[in-house]
């Protein structure tokens, strides 16, 4: 990713992409309340960033020491593979982390899906349709398959280690080949991600005008914010709630290359393309603006978030127990769409709201994201394993795998950069999220 350091305030305007961006000048007719606008929204996104990434890894930090996992009872290379989603687990827990992963795992990774949407049009726009998708191939793709052949092997050995007699590597290599699937750890992502920019990409060329007319539809999301609301849920639950049904909340495919939770593809790519259309209108004038209605109400927001996720927790221990009904499973499905929109939109509004300054930490957080996301895991892991035979309160063992997993991962990052290979994988500087005209 390319970087500038800081935005001029109201003097560059940014069209972007999740991968690169290009400066270019503001024209001469913005008025001044529009450049300081555009820049505080600006500013905001590229913090918001560097908030989402803390969440990632505070996330992952936590997963070993959350208290409704039971401990690992059976082999690396037996099903029901629970390692994938929990590497280590250790006999410290804490209640308040699983209080704390649930609420991420509503809406996190959705809103991730809406945050790369936002920048897909003026992508498009300045390169059109295949150059567009070559660089997204060469950003997405190939860190994806770079990171799934290197750096989820390193990082999942733990996993085998803490179950094996023998964890020596040659037997672990035999054992991760024998697998019925290839590990994909966090890193599925990416090549969802490059699936929907394809989609994207084949939509603007077989249909200019439809990424437009869905913009025009979501720049209501400004003056008539509930009906947006709304629309979104609707839309989310179609494509939700049948899956959930289908395949459950929890499954996994446990076969081939591409690691996929059965259930939420359709809802990313709501997401996915939700953000799209509010980067269509242009992030100063849409859902996103530092001074739009999210960030009047972020109370309001926060208290639904916490009661849409108190909702969804209630009714999913109902359906646990494999007694439920399927109307309570339905309630519990629809319950996961309303967490899901309500956490998005309270993140983006206490953003907006107290993070629409210029942050040394944040925005070099923000700046570093892709390559802390890419990079991350492996020490994560690592040092939950570390940390396995200590004993610390399950809190302060997650704080620890937290600060180190930050420090380690950005230190590597950029030494990373510093060779030519890594400089390709995750860019040779680093690229602020900025403004971008509509």
């Amino acid at each position: 990713m390319k970087h500038a350091d800081m935005l001029s305030s109201g003097n560059t305007a940014v069209a972007g992409s999740q991968g690169r961006l290009m400066v270019e000048p503001v024209t001469s007719g913005s008025s001044a309340r529009g450049m300081r606008s555009a820049s505080r929204t600006s500013v905001a996104l590229n913090n918001l960033r560097g908030i989402v990434i803390l969440i990632v890894l505070g996330f992952h930090s936590a997963l070993a020491y959350v208290g409704w996992v039971k401990a690992a009872t059976v082999d690396f290379d037996s099903p029901p593979f629970a390692w994938r989603a929990f590497p280590i687990i250790d006999s410290h827990r804490f209640f308040g982390l699983d209080l704390f992963c649930a609420w991420q795992d509503v809406y996190l990774m959705s809103f991730m899906f809406f945050l790369s949407g936002l920048f897909v049009w003026p992508s498009l726009q300045r390169k059109k349709d295949w150059p567009f998708l070559r660089d997204r191939v060469l950003r997405l793709g190939i860190p994806y398959l770079f990171g799934i052949a290197v750096v989820i092997p390193i990082a999942i050995y733990p996993a085998y280690a803490v179950t094996s007699v023998d964890p020596s590597v040659s037997d672990y290599w035999h054992a991760l080949w024998a697998l019925p699937f290839w590990p994909n750890g966090p890193l599925w992502f990416l090549w969802q991600l490059l699936l929907l920019n394809v989609i994207a990409a084949l939509v603007h060329f077989f249909a200019p005008g439809a990424l437009q007319a869905l913009g025009r539809w979501s720049s209501a999301a400004r003056t008539r914010l509930g009906l947006y609301f709304l629309a979104l849920l609707a839309v989310s639950a179609l494509a939700y709630v049948p899956m959930a049904l289908v395949y459950t909340p929890w499954s996994w495919s446990n076969s081939g290359l591409l690691a996929v939770q059965l259930c939420r593809p359709l809802l990313y790519a709501v997401y996915f393309f939700a953000g799209v259309g509010v980067g269509v209108e242009g992030i100063d004038s849409g859902l996103v603006a530092a001074d739009g209605p999210l960030p009047r109400r972020w109370g309001f927001w926060l208290a639904a978030a916490l009661a849409a996720l108190a909702l969804w927790m209630g009714l999913t221990a109902v359906t646990l127990n494999g007694g439920a009904s399927i109307a309570v499973k339905i309630a519990a499905d629809l319950a996961y769409v309303l967490a899901c929109a309500a956490g998005s939109f309270f993140l983006i509004a206490v953003s907006m709201r107290f993070a629409a300054r210029r942050s040394l930490v944040l925005g070099s957080l923000g700046a570093d994201a892709y390559a802390l996301y890419l990079l991350h895991y492996g020490f994560v892991v690592w040092l939950q394993y570390a940390l396995l035979a200590v004993p610390l309160l399950a809190l302060l063992k997650a704080a620890i795998v937290f600060g180190l997993t930050l420090l380690c991962t950005w230190t590597t990052a950029s030494a990373v950069r510093r060779v030519p290979l890594g400089a390709h994988l995750i860019g040779s500087t680093r690229a602020p999220v900025a403004r971008f005209a509509p």
